[in-house]
């Protein structure tokens, strides 16, 4: 008997227990789906955070309050946040005038940008929504690659006279404003009104953190407003990239003539893209590792309804046996039904993962990966495989005597 006729027969025997085959092909649905969910989640995330980190801006060296160890924050919002908590970051010791020392002092400085982070309500006639608040300097938008989609942005004048002027990220600006033009109008920030002057390109949405969620004012407006004169982050901009290794001991040294060393961090930007990234690596194989559990869970699901199916079949087994067919037939049989199963429940497995990676896409940052939905498929055919050769290999194995007197 050839393969064709083999196929046949094995497909109308899983035809004839239709809800059977359509179960026991669920756990390779379940498991297919939830592997390119998965991987593609966690691909999601590591692409819109590098994106996050290389939008920074180029030749970038950051200067943090608190002694922080990237290695060891992690990815978890709270387990971040309690570490730049502990770090100090929400108690700040760095100065306004630590950025002017390292303008100054340190050679090869293209811009030096001071940041002070809070968080306040804005309203806007019935609208109101809390923000981030960014106090910064005029060359903000130059060394933290933040182009405007209109208006333009406050200058140095305007720092140094603490004029009240906003620009908008994009998202505030559409919740405040909708479809209009936020230019020339004012809004309220806690109890201060600020005339808007420009809304920001739009950099993209994660999960219910917004990065275009946040309203920049000069940092002289938010010392005032705020009572803060320190700041959260100094970020310090070289001409060229090779000048960022010899400057990192030379702004350390500087910023230890104040500080002492638990006091403040001098990062560079590559170290912690490569670091976020190397987690968010390790985090997408153990998001497809996990997943890939229910696809280990199907296989045994098919070797189980596969051996119920030998025992059902067995005086049909042994009829064919009777009439001519070989071990080898009747193991290649149930060994396709076997793998037809596993094969099917990977293809509905795949639609599947690719319709919900574009549904959660709305919601959450996902990228689907060529190679996940390759691994998944071969991997739930070679279940199929492994899981059906049990089975198969029972069946073949049959005596037909026995097999025809089965009742």
């Amino acid at each position: 008997m050839d393969l064709t006729e083999i196929i046949k027969i094995a497909f109308q025997a899983l035809r004839t227990n239709k809800v059977r085959a359509a179960l026991t092909m669920l756990g390779i649905v379940i498991g297919v789906t939830s592997v390119i969910i998965l991987v593609a989640i966690g691909s999601g995330l590591q692409s819109f955070i590098t994106k996050q980190l290389e939008d920074l801006g180029s030749n970038l060296i950051l200067v943090l309050p608190g002694e922080i160890d990237i290695q060891n924050i992690g990815l978890g919002g709270g387990q971040a946040a309690g570490a730049l908590a502990e770090a100090g970051f929400l108690n700040p010791k760095l100065e306004f005038g630590d950025a002017k020392k390292i303008a100054r002092q340190i050679k090869g400085v293209e811009e030096v940008v001071s940041t002070i982070i809070a968080g306040e309500v804005a309203k806007f006639g019935r609208e109101e929504k809390i923000v981030q608040i960014f106090g910064t300097t005029a060359n903000y938008s130059r060394i933290r690659n933040s182009p405007l989609k209109e208006g333009s942005f406050f200058d140095e004048s305007d720092v140094d006279s603490a004029r009240k002027v906003a620009v908008l990220g994009a998202t505030t600006a559409e919740n405040l404003f909708g479809d209009k033009s936020p230019i020339g109008k004012r809004i309220a920030i806690g109890e201060v009104r600020y005339e808007i002057i420009g809304v920001l390109e739009s950099r993209g949405a994660f999960g219910q953190g917004q990065v275009d969620d946040k309203i920049l004012l000069p940092i002289t407006c938010v010392q005032q407003q705020f009572d803060q004169d320190n700041v959260n982050i100094i970020s310090v901009q070289m001409e060229n990239n090779t000048l960022v290794k010899e400057a990192i001991p030379q702004i350390e040294e500087l910023m230890g003539q104040r500080l002492e060393e638990d006091e403040f961090s001098v990062l560079d930007q590559k170290d912690i893209l490569s670091t976020a990234s190397s987690i968010l690596t390790v985090l997408t194989a153990a998001l497809g590792g996990i997943a890939a559990i229910s696809l280990l869970v199907g296989g045994v699901g098919i070797m189980n309804i596969m051996l119920v199916s030998v025992t059902e079949r067995t005086r049909e087994i042994g009829l064919r046996k009777a009439v001519g067919a070989t071990p080898k037939t009747i193991m290649t049989q149930f060994l396709v039904e076997a793998v037809v199963l596993s094969i099917g429940g990977g293809i509905i497995g795949i639609g599947l993962g690719l319709a919900g990676s574009i549904i959660i896409n709305h919601f959450f940052p996902t990228t689907v990966t060529v190679w996940a939905v390759l691994l998944a498929f071969l991997v739930s055919a070679a279940i199929g495989i492994i899981f059906g050769v049990a089975p198969a290999a029972k069946a073949s194995r049959l005596n037909p005597i026995e097999a025809l007197r089965y009742e």
